[in-house]
């Protein structure tokens, strides 16, 4: 990579609430943020009950700075200012553009329109229990699922359903059709490009998955719907709604 390329190239924040998750979510995080840029910040942030041994080893291990912070007072979160502080610090500084927050901490939602306001980009890695204010405050959610990990005892035991794979049921919810129809009231041709509809549907909802919703892409899962019309034309996709007979 050039010089000029890394100008251009977004500069990632990774901000780990090592109070609120596990160390197992950092390789997840990182894996993440690598689509969206060059990592150029990556601290983890809890008090000396949360830094102990393995979250330690984590961070040290994946090249995080540790930011140990002691309590004044009981009942004050001093882990959750600092992040906060150094997320605002850093965006002013113009060290980073885009923020990847690994917190299921609802108490971030308003960093987060902080951030996006002064024109950041905004990732959250959490978990299943991520609230949706936090949620919906970011450009893009990932949820991050715990492995579970089977004792010896279990792992003898062979189930006959053990080498089954979970099938996820193909699902067509209906905001789908919605967006759609939302979209290309404009266009002339009443059709939406698929890479427009795509954006679309994570900004309105920054969890949306074609994965969770039992589709492989995007493009797959619109072919699925009987309403939906799916053409090729200039080298891109394009989905409009069926014309409806009369009566």
């Amino acid at each position: 990579m050039n010089g000029a390329e890394r100008d251009t190239e977004a500069r990632v924040a990774v901000l780990v609430d090592c109070d609120n998750t596990s160390p197992d979510i950092l390789r997840y995080a990182l894996r993440v943020v690598a689509q969206f840029g060059r990592v150029v910040l990556r601290r983890g942030y809890g008090n000396s009950a949360t830094l102990t041994q393995r979250w330690q080893q984590a961070l040290v291990e994946l090249a995080f700075t540790p930011c140990l912070q002691f309590q004044y007072a009981s009942g004050k979160n001093t882990a959750d200012i600092a992040l906060a502080l150094d997320a605002l610090e850093a965006h002013f500084d113009q060290r980073a553009d885009t923020y990847c927050l690994v917190t299921s901490d609802s108490d971030f939602a308003y960093l987060c329109r902080k951030l996006r306001e002064r024109g950041a980009t905004i990732l959250i890695v959490g978990e299943a229990k991520t609230p949706d204010a936090l949620r919906n405050a970011s450009d893009q959610f990932f949820e991050w699922v715990p492995q579970v990990v089977a004792s010896e005892d279990a792992q003898s035991i062979k189930s006959p359903d053990a080498d089954v794979q979970k099938v996820v049921q193909k699902r067509r919810p209906k905001m789908l059709l919605h967006a759609i129809e939302l979209l290309a009231a404009d266009q002339p041709e009443g059709k939406v490009g698929l890479g427009a509809l795509g954006q679309y549907l994570k900004r309105t909802d920054p969890g949306f998955s074609t994965k969770a919703l039992g589709h492989a892409s995007l493009s797959e899962m619109v072919r699925s719907y009987p309403e939906l019309v799916v053409s090729n034309s200039g080298g891109g996709l394009w989905v409009a709604l069926k014309e409806r007979g009369p009566g």
